[in-house]
């Protein structure tokens, strides 16, 4: 009894293109017949990747982020607020930009909370709950400026990227 075999895939019959020189200095091959170099050199784009967070995405992102800017400017700065603040800015702005379209509204609401998370380790607060909740209290009274200063990084974004959409969908309107 015969057992139907199984077809292999088959090799490509294509030969295999000649190696080009660097140079567009036509290469010989055999029968001494130049190659073409060729026309034109692909482009290749690279595209950075554009996360679209939800509105609690967002958030999350912006409290873990300056959570973590918060030990590092304990860690590294001693609890400064020159780069605790300077760490902020560019968190509102990474927020406002990756979150998506539909929760564009979110971003300069989650930035305030966000520096107000993350500002425990620089706080400077010592004893007990009562000393700490004082410590932040005072850390976010006395950083006013950055917190109004990322929130408004924040809301210019959120504004450019909503009239960028409005335009975006009045365009087709007015060329049909």
């Amino acid at each position: 009894m015969d057992h139907p075999q199984r077809q292999q895939p088959q090799p490509s019959r294509r030969p295999a293109p000649a190696a080009q020189p660097i140079g567009g200095v036509p290469a010989q091959g055999g029968g001494g017949r130049p190659r073409p170099a060729p026309a034109r050199r692909m482009r290749v784009r690279v595209r950075m990747p554009r996360p679209r967070l939800t509105g609690l995405g967002g958030g999350l992102f912006a409290c873990v982020a300056m959570t973590l800017a918060g030990g590092i400017a304990w860690l590294l700065f001693g609890g400064s607020q020159l780069a605790y603040g300077l760490l902020f800015l560019p968190v509102a702005a990474a927020t406002a930009l990756w979150v998506r379209p539909a929760d564009l509204v979110t971003a300069p609401i989650s930035a305030p909370i966000a520096f107000a998370a993350g500002v425990w380790p620089i706080s400077g607060g010592s004893g007990g709950f009562g000393a700490e909740v004082m410590g932040i209290v005072s850390a976010l009274s006395l950083h006013a400026g950055w917190l109004y200063g990322g929130t408004l990084v924040s809301a210019l974004i959120v504004v450019m990227r909503k009239a960028v959409l409005i335009s975006r969908r009045r365009l087709p309107r007015r060329t049909a």
